[in-house]
């Protein structure tokens, strides 16, 4: 016991930044538990508002039994319902600018290769959203709503990491040959879709792009018709000759005066 309080009375600066770190844990142990009382408060306020409040109770006959939900709740949940499909369709349309543009698809592949942990986690997440989402006219029960509203807020989580993580790396997972493939395709399909170029001129950088992509980046079927229609647009016609204009034009042969 003496050795205890000669070692306190050498050291008792030591007081101070122990004092000073269990008050820094207990502080972050208390934060965390307000961040995590707060959210959970707020998803319960959710759920609330997704049933459309509190079940009102029965009086008559003295019974005490749960009224059925009203047409009040079923406003409120198909008002909710339609911003979970709104946020659907919002990832959805972010996932389609890739899906479908080939110029994306060769500056972020990682985007369209199911072979990656990320987009393999994204793809999984859009599968169980779809099979949940309502279908025209459904009003899910308040069970179902918050499962696929839960399934959504994965579905954009998932698709967000993605993306984020297919920006980062870009080609880095190709071999240096395979990068300067993508380059060449990059560059051809700027030939491909530009109106300026001649019909053939434009066909031959499409087969050109499609060589330069095969083994490395497979374009969905979508994304081929997408890309096919562009390279197929007309070139814009310059009026070989001026309209007829004055006196004699103004009657047309035929007319009637």
């Amino acid at each position: 016991m003496n050795e205890f309080w000669t070692f306190a009375g050498h050291y008792w600066w030591l007081v101070f930044p122990v004092f000073g770190m269990t008050m820094g844990a207990i502080n972050a142990r208390v934060k965390h538990r307000e961040v995590t009382a707060r959210r959970r408060h707020r998803e319960q306020l959710e759920l609330l508002k997704a049933q459309g409040g509190t079940m009102a109770v029965s009086t008559a006959g003295g019974a005490g039994a749960a009224a059925p939900i009203g047409a009040a709740s079923v406003a409120s949940r198909e008002s909710t319902q339609k911003r979970v499909v709104a946020a659907q369709d919002q990832v959805t349309h972010r996932w389609l600018e890739y899906e479908l543009d080939a110029a994306k698809l060769i500056s972020y592949p990682a985007m369209s290769d199911g072979r990656q942990p990320l987009t393999a986690a994204f793809l999984r997440a859009k599968k169980v959203a779809d099979n949940l989402r309502p279908a025209d006219g459904e009003i899910l029960s308040p069970e179902q709503l918050k499962e696929y509203r839960d399934a959504v807020t994965d579905y954009e989580v998932a698709f967000d990491v993605a993306e984020r993580d297919a920006r980062r790396v870009k080609d880095a997972a190709f071999t240096a040959d395979e990068r300067k493939r993508l380059d060449t395709a990059n560059k051809l399909l700027t030939v491909a879709t530009d109106q300026a170029a001649t019909r053939n001129e434009r066909q031959l950088a499409y087969r050109r792009v499609r060589e330069e992509l095969d083994g490395l980046i497979l374009l969905s079927d979508d994304a081929v018709d997408v890309l096919e229609k562009k390279v197929a647009l007309e070139l814009p016609r310059e009026r070989s000759t001026p309209p007829a204009s004055g006196p004699s034009a103004e009657a047309a042969p035929g007319s009637v005066a």
